[in-house]
């Protein structure tokens, strides 16, 4: 027997039943008819001339609808005599190397036949200004000489600080424009500083760089497109964060507190820049802990989108063996470095399997609690809260919510011979397959 198996014998796994969690829903029924209402607001579309090369931004999170959000964006600037080109606006993301980020682009559909503009990537920069206490900032070369920026971003709340504005289009210009510089120059005095960065670093690119208008978009409770809105330059750094009141009225939450277990089948670099939402775990190194703050928590995979950039998962306690491997400590430690962030450089607990990595958490987790008793709950992603699976501890109280149905009985977790679950899900299916 396993050295580690046998130290934890006494560890059971509870049985699981599956949920329905019913979100409340605002989704945007036609993104792209309601895109162009707002692009064809005065302000918007018409600063837009005959021959001018536009800039359209383009991140590394998976949004809803993004493809035809960029296409339709591409095929308007073109309609009124614009020649659209897509930018990666991902500050050091892929490694802070310009062909990795095309990459990433390609891998959430974004290519030059999806979205109908070449997609033109360089981490090279051009200085836009100096702000009072003389720090240089700086934008992608590409789009700094081109005729117009199009900044499209998601505004939601930041998973490690908190200010007027957070992740949006504020952010998109000063970290995602600004590629390693801007997000080293950003981060250097500090997460508590971050807010403000932004804001100042932001509005010094809207003053001296050829920024046109925004396209900010706002997630439901489901990870839909709920609200899109055009914003003229000059009104951006004042509507922005009414927009992000707005996204955090929005956001979802795990509905049970506390809990002593979280699994989560896979992070990765498309569901967050830490991986795993802290605005849904709760555990934050920066935030602290917010709720449900689990007494454990297990990430048994990393997404292949997010090319061994495990940015994120020190939050978690305990990984398993093959996701250990896929990591890459190069493009990890450039992140953490970037973001002056030790605690990012660390890894948790390694085991060797499934079953053994939950096994490790429910062994640790003091006062010990009774199998049955176990708090736990089982999601795919943060992105992802609609569907998941919770404890037999769980069962009564989700008896009585009335945003949850219960969709199966509690079934024991069933591993393959190697100790792993025998099936994974994909994204948007009901959760683990095999309970």
């Amino acid at each position: 027997m396993d050295i580690y198996e046998e130290m934890m014998k006494t560890a059971e796994i509870p049985r699981f039943a599956p949920i329905v969690y019913d979100l409340p829903s605002a989704r945007i029924e036609d993104v792209p008819a309601e895109l162009l209402r707002e692009l064809y607001k005065p302000g918007v579309m018409d600063r837009i001339k005959p021959g001018d090369a536009i800039a359209i931004t383009a991140g590394s999170r998976e949004i809803d609808g993004i493809v035809p959000i960029l296409r339709t964006i591409a095929d308007e600037v073109r309609k009124v005599g614009g020649k659209p080109f897509i930018v990666p606006a991902m500050g050091s993301h892929g490694g802070a190397d310009a062909s990795r980020q095309t990459l990433l682009l390609g891998e959430l559909g974004i290519n030059e036949h999806s979205v109908g503009a070449p997609i033109r990537s360089s981490v090279e920069t051009c200085r836009v200004g100096t702000t009072d206490d003389g720090l240089e900032v700086r934008v992608d070369r590409y789009a700094f000489e081109s005729d117009g920026i199009i900044v499209v971003g998601r505004i939601k709340p930041h998973t490690s600080f908190r200010g007027e504005v957070e992740s949006g289009l504020m952010k998109m210009m000063a970290i995602g424009l600004g590629k390693p510089y801007g997000a080293a120059l950003c981060h250097q005095l500090g997460f508590p500083a971050m807010g403000e960065n932004i804001r100042k670093f932001g509005t010094l690119i809207l003053k001296n760089a050829p920024i046109l208008f925004g396209v900010a978009l706002i997630d439901d409770s489901k990870h839909r497109i709920s609200k899109i809105e055009a914003i003229p330059k000059e009104d951006i750094p004042e509507r922005e964060p009414v927009l992000l009141r707005i996204a955090k009225k929005r956001m979802p939450a795990i509905p049970f507190r506390p809990i002593d277990l979280l699994i989560i089948d896979e992070m990765g670099k498309e569901y967050s820049g830490t991986g795993m939402d802290m605005n849904i775990t709760g555990r934050s190194s920066q935030l602290g802990d917010t709720g449900p703050a689990p007494k454990r928590i297990a990430v048994l995979d990393l997404t292949d989108h997010s090319r061994g950039n495990a940015a994120g998962v020190n939050e978690a306690d305990v990984i398993t063996r093959r996701f250990e491997e896929k990591i890459d400590r190069a493009s990890l430690y450039v992140n953490s470095i970037t973001v002056r962030e030790i605690d990012g450089l660390r890894i948790p607990a390694v085991m060797e399997n499934d079953r053994l990595a939950i096994k490790l958490c429910i062994f640790t987790i003091l006062p010990s609690v009774k199998t049955e008793k176990i708090r736990a709950v089982w999601i795919h992603n943060t992105l992802q809260l609609e569907r998941m699976y919770i404890s037999e501890g769980l069962l009564r109280e989700a008896q009585t919510h009335e945003m949850i149905r219960i969709r199966g009985p509690l079934r024991e977790v069933r591993f393959d011979a190697l100790g792993n679950v025998r099936e994974y899900p994909k994204p948007g299916s009901d959760g683990p397959q095999n309970r």
